[in-house]
């Protein structure tokens, strides 16, 4: 007979810590704004590369990486998933920088839902009507920002299909998720360090040319992108799925109070309207799920 998972404190602990760095994350990025986003993402890419070394070195599970290095399925499937979270990093990165962390929080606000979707239209799963009714308030509220800017709002609809196929794909590799963060990184270094030199090249390189805060700031991108996600996935095996899905929303609300009594971003009548469509179907979705285990 098996026996159900239940939340640990430790893994609570973990996943709080992690959605709360997320949340605030904006604030740190805010701070790089007169930095271009392409150039911050190299700077995620670069610096998370040694924090992401040392968290394996101390797990001593550094033997899961080499195995993973002779695999062509896996290289291929890491190079994948690489990319994704790659464009899910500059989508993230320019909309804080263009005065946008509303859209960025309304496209995490999506996220679950279309994640939803995707294992509907590509695994098969079968949906219940409030899941259903959930992603059709989502798709109105998307139209309703849609009307009103003229254009899909491209920038909370990257984000979530990037995350959503990321965590698709990533189910595919063979590894633990420290492990295939480092591979991702790893895989994305090589160009990230081309384009620097680039940059460099052409005079337009931030790192040095600016002031020593900059620098710091482009160096500690490493560890704000790689302590959360590390912090993450050793929390979540603590944890269980439905607990996991009612505390992934604390991010993006941090998000939208960040951008709303921080930045004071605008929030205009459609987004008046948008976000509480949202919001209902995420607690539609959560009741759904919730009953459903």
């Amino acid at each position: 007979m098996s026996i159900e998972k239940v939340d640990h404190p430790k893994g609570f602990a973990f996943a709080i810590v992690a959605y709360l760095l997320w949340g605030f994350l904006p604030i740190y990025m805010k701070a790089l704004s007169h930095v271009p986003a392409a150039e911050v993402v190299a700077h995620r890419v670069l610096w998370s590369v040694p924090v992401a070394m040392i968290v394996l070195v101390a797990l001593r599970r550094t033997s899961d990486l080499k195995n993973a290095l002779r695999s062509k399925r896996v290289m291929g499937m890491a190079l994948l998933t690489a990319t994704l979270i790659s464009v899910n990093w500059l989508t993230y990165v320019y909309a804080i920088a263009t005065d946008r962390a509303l859209d960025a929080a309304l496209g995490y606000y999506i996220n679950p839902l279309f994640s939803v979707f995707l294992g509907f239209a590509l695994l098969g799963e079968k949906l219940t009507q409030r899941q259903w009714i959930a992603i059709f308030l989502t798709v109105f509220a998307v139209a309703i920002l849609t009307y009103e800017v003229g254009s899909l709002p491209w920038l909370s609809l990257i984000l979530p299909i990037s995350w959503g196929f990321y965590a698709l794909f990533k189910r595919s590799l063979p590894i633990g998720p420290n492990q295939g963060f480092l591979l991702e990184v790893l895989l994305l270094c090589p160009l990230a360090v081309v384009y620097l030199a680039y940059l460099s090249a052409m005079g337009d390189n931030h790192f040095v040319s600016i002031n020593i805060s900059t620098t710091l700031l482009l160096v500690g991108c490493g560890l704000v992108t790689a302590i959360p996600l590390i912090v993450y996935a050793n929390g979540a095996k603590l944890l269980k799925l439905s607990t996991i899905a009612m505390l992934q929303y604390i991010a993006p609300t941090l998000i939208f109070l960040v951008a709303v009594f921080v930045f004071g971003e605008e929030f205009g009548w459609a987004k008046k309207v948008a976000f509480p469509l949202i919001w209902v179907a995420l607690i539609i979705f959560t009741s759904s799920s919730a009953k459903a285990r």
